[in-house]
């Protein structure tokens, strides 16, 4: 049987085993919101890059760049890291460069290793459910945490997926079952269960709690961002 593990932030991705493992990287508020939003509405594709620089870099080649550090938007950049942002016509069929604090370094760490990098959002969480379990290779979570930490929407994102899948892969180790635990806990409310975390603190701080209730939402789009080369293209 499939197993499904856990990874609760991208500094104990060492400690996994990568070699025929689907990663599928979360980072809810709100990197990977963005990414699925964006290729929901039609954006061409979004690359991924671990630091300002490279994102500058493409930038100057006619990407439209997106650049977050600390929750805000990086001077001279064309966008934030609101998912509200990715709606925009003028997007569509475009190319982003993008560059977070969490989530794009998560994907740099795990895509070296990966048989595949998927992203994951509870805005496609059903559509990634029907994508995990169509695939014959191992799963691991990886948690894009805070800055090294664990944060609680990530995991309670993870759990979301364990609780799903659980009957079709084995939850292998306590980081896993933790985070199935806290999303059946929480699942009733998740805004309520979120409330008091540190990002969502941040996040209010910087007025921005339209972006944590929108991407708290269930099964929004059919998009799995899937990446290909350096690029997250939506998987048809």
């Amino acid at each position: 049987m499939k197993q499904l593990d856990v990874c609760l932030t991208p500094d104990l991705l060492h400690l996994h085993q990568l070699n025929n493992v689907v990663v599928v990287v979360a980072d809810i508020f709100r990197a990977t919101s963005c990414m699925v939003t964006g290729l929901a509405y039609g954006v061409g594709s979004i690359t991924p890059v671990a630091t300002v620089e490279e994102c500058k870099a493409l930038q100057e080649k006619g990407y439209f760049a997106a650049a977050e550090r600390n929750a805000m938007k990086v001077e001279g950049f064309d966008l934030d890291n609101s998912p509200f942002s990715y709606m925009s016509e003028r997007l569509i069929g475009s190319h982003i460069a993008m560059t977070t604090t969490n989530g794009t370094l998560s994907i740099a760490k795990a895509k070296s290793a990966a048989v595949k990098v998927l992203i994951g959002a509870f805005l496609n969480l059903g559509a990634l459910v029907n994508e995990l379990r169509s695939e014959q290779y191992d799963v691991l979570v990886l948690c894009a945490g805070w800055k090294g930490r664990p944060n609680l929407e990530d995991t309670l994102f993870a759990g979301a997926l364990a609780e799903a899948l659980k009957d079709e892969f084995i939850l292998v180790e306590d980081a896993a079952l933790m985070a199935q635990r806290l999303y059946q806990q929480g699942r009733g409310n998740l805004l309520n269960f979120v409330a008091n975390s540190s990002h969502v603190r941040r996040l209010q701080r910087l007025g921005i709690q339209k972006d944590i209730s929108y991407s708290l939402q269930t099964d929004l789009y059919d998009v799995v961002p899937v990446l290909r080369g350096s690029r997250l293209v939506a998987m048809h």
